[in-house]
């Protein structure tokens, strides 16, 4: 597991602007969803083309809060990152040049539907009524790439529990623009993952600083008990 460091400066700056530490402890579940971001094979298993170790190591965490939204009344969605060399909007920037020609072979096989790296990974607690959602970027919520935002605003959903990997890549651009698409985000500190703490811990601080409020699992499955339903999210 990460060894979370957030600057004290940061948690400061971060707390004076809001005027108090942490500010959506008052959710309402059913307008809750935890997104779970590209918990795949290709991120997770031994060997694997973008292997995240510490990605197997949250797993628990990461079930333990999808049980808890479930309990509470809220949704669980699973993000997977997907190519696909026919989508219309083609994403030039990073498979041309950001990309060298090998981890492009790599990535272009093993996140394709039926390769096995594309799978969730098995260890996942993935229920009959969670949802399973694909994307071709980074974030979430880039339009005309993912699914995601549509869903969720039909299912009236404002507030937004991220888990998965890679911290400071998938979950931090999903963060970012989801709250700028004015959803409420909680980031758990230790329900995501990088290569390695330091840049884990870079975007916690610019989480804890900007985007999101900062919560360990204990804290976001205290507040998930503690919530009470006050507008029934539409089916």
């Amino acid at each position: 597991m990460h060894k979370i460091e957030i600057a004290p400066e940061v948690l400061a700056r971060g707390k004076a602007l809001r005027g108090r530490d942490h500010v959506f402890t008052d959710i309402d579940p059913a307008r809750t969803a935890h997104i779970v971001v590209d918990l795949q094979v290709g991120f997770m298993g031994v060997g694997a083309p973008v292997e995240v170790p510490v990605a197997r190591e949250i797993v628990p965490n990461v079930n333990a809060i999808s049980a808890a939204v479930r309990e509470a009344g809220g949704l669980v969605v699973y993000l997977r990152y997907l190519f696909d060399p026919s989508e219309p909007l083609k994403w030039t920037s990073w498979y041309s040049s950001m990309i060298g020609p090998e981890a492009l072979d790599g990535v272009s096989v093993s996140f394709t539907p039926g390769n096995p790296n594309f799978e969730l990974w098995s260890e996942l607690e993935v229920l009959p009524e969670d949802l399973i959602v694909d994307k071709t970027r980074f974030s979430g919520f880039i339009p005309g790439t993912c699914q995601l935002h549509d869903i969720l605003t039909a299912r009236g959903i404002d507030t937004l529990i991220i888990t998965g990997t890679l911290t400071n890549c998938c979950c931090e651009s999903t963060a970012r623009d989801a709250q700028q698409m004015n959803y409420k985000i909680i980031f758990v500190a230790d329900g995501n993952a990088a290569i390695t703490d330091a840049e884990h811990n870079a975007t916690l601080c610019n989480m804890a600083a900007i985007f999101a409020d900062v919560m360990t699992t204990a804290e976001v499955t205290d507040v998930l008990a503690a919530a009470k339903p006050t507008l029934q999210a539409v089916a």
